[in-house]
């Protein structure tokens, strides 16, 4: 029977979760690491640029499932705009699923609102991306993939009289496509 799947916290900068995995259902939604830390940053000399970029950081994003499955994902967090997630009150990161397995076999997504066209792996607010190969959907019990997080912040934003914390905040979800995601 298909299901939803329960979601599984992750927070940018400054949070520490306690629980490393979340079991629902038949599967098993894990990350590599549920947190991602840029540390102190400081401007040190004024720049033309408009943004700063905080670097890419990678982590990985495993499903188990006991039973084969047709898998997608989506980032459930406060949209910055259409192709980001907020950071900070000004900033945004975005997300990018490369290097994705489904049991040993490399796969491709597909929006899952528009499931005839291919998608690049970039997870965007309210899309959930489903695995495919060759335009068929992958059933397997086992998903890996490479979570690539590119951070920006308007340049402005480091013009702070005291110590700034900002953080983004959201949860991947694991979705059968059966049950379409919560809206």
């Amino acid at each position: 029977m298909p299901v939803k799947f329960k979601s599984l916290p992750w927070i940018l900068l400054g949070l520490v979760l306690a629980v490393p995995g979340v079991s629902a259902q038949n599967c098993r939604l894990s990350l590599s690491q549920p947190r991602i830390d840029y540390g102190a940053i400081r401007r040190e000399e004024p720049g033309d640029s408009a943004t700063l970029a905080l670097g890419t950081r990678v982590l990985h994003v495993n499903v188990l499932c006991a039973e084969p499955a047709a898998m997608g994902l989506r980032f459930i967090g406060v949209a910055a705009d259409g192709q980001g997630f907020q950071f900070g009150r000004q900033g945004r990161f975005r997300l990018s699923l490369t290097h994705a397995q489904i049991d040993g076999h490399a796969i491709g997504w597909a929006a899952a609102h528009l499931p005839g066209e291919p998608a690049t792996g970039q997870l965007l607010p309210g899309q959930t991306l489903m695995a495919r190969v060759a335009g068929m959907p992958m059933i397997g019990r086992r998903l890996t993939a490479q979570v690539e997080i590119d951070t920006e912040l308007p340049a402005d934003a480091l013009e702070v009289r005291s110590q700034a914390h900002p953080e983004g905040r959201g949860s991947f979800e694991l979705i059968s496509p059966a049950v379409p995601p919560n809206q």
